[in-house]
């Protein structure tokens, strides 16, 4: 089932800056998940899951080892060719699909039982909560919506140019109708930071907002 979607006719500033993105910068295959991701699915009984903004694969196909049947999403063509190679390197093409989107033109069809988007944030313009407010659309009901986003900079930077909301000022933004919600978890917790390292090599620490919410109903 490892099939490759690719949208007829994608063309806008954040596709070529994604595209140029992935074919100047191709980031070691390392079959890893994000380890927050992993943290939440451990509890949860597999099923079918979206991966928003899937980036090469790793915690797809981390997935779909698990038992999972993964749709990723990605802008980029040659991010989307690499992550369907790697399902078929691990051997799990049977239970992975990748598509090809700009999210703020069209979106995968279907509702989940697991739908999340981790660090969905982009230096271009991007219609974020929109498509948040879309993601939620396609959990199925007893499902599960979990966002993972950068709510700050790392430890070292003294003066971020960003600034960052926090976790509950970014559920705020999505505007969902939480009634129809249960509130698993809201908050920033800090960690490592393991994507990059400081100037001078050492460790630092950054902090994530994390998002999870339970649609009502079965």
């Amino acid at each position: 089932m490892n099939e490759r979607t690719e949208a007829p006719s994608l063309s806008s500033t954040a596709q070529a800056y994604w595209e140029q993105r992935y074919r100047d910068h191709p980031r070691p295959w390392t079959g890893r998940p994000n380890a927050i991701l992993a943290r939440w699915v451990r509890s949860l009984t597999p099923g079918t899951t979206l991966d928003l903004g899937c980036s090469e694969g790793n915690s797809a196909v981390w997935l779909a080892r698990q038992g999972w049947r993964v749709t990723g999403v990605v802008i980029s063509a040659t991010a989307l060719e690499r992550a369907a190679r790697h399902a078929a390197d691990t051997g799990v093409s049977a239970c992975t699909s990748f598509e090809q989107h700009d999210l703020e033109r069209s979106f995968p069809a279907g509702q989940f039982d697991l739908v999340y988007a981790l660090y969905l944030q982009s230096p271009v313009a991007f219609p974020r909560d929109a498509v948040l407010r879309r993601a939620a659309g396609a959990v199925r009901p007893g499902g599960l919506l979990l966002v993972i986003e950068h709510a700050s900079a790392p430890s070292w930077v003294r003066e971020s140019k960003v600034e960052y909301p926090s976790a509950q000022e970014a559920l705020g933004a999505i505007g969902l109708d939480l009634g129809g919600w249960d509130l698993v978890f809201l908050g920033t917790p800090e960690r490592p930071v393991t994507e990059a390292a400081s100037p001078d090599g050492q460790g630092g620490t950054i902090k994530d907002n994390i998002i999870v919410l339970r649609r009502r109903g079965r």
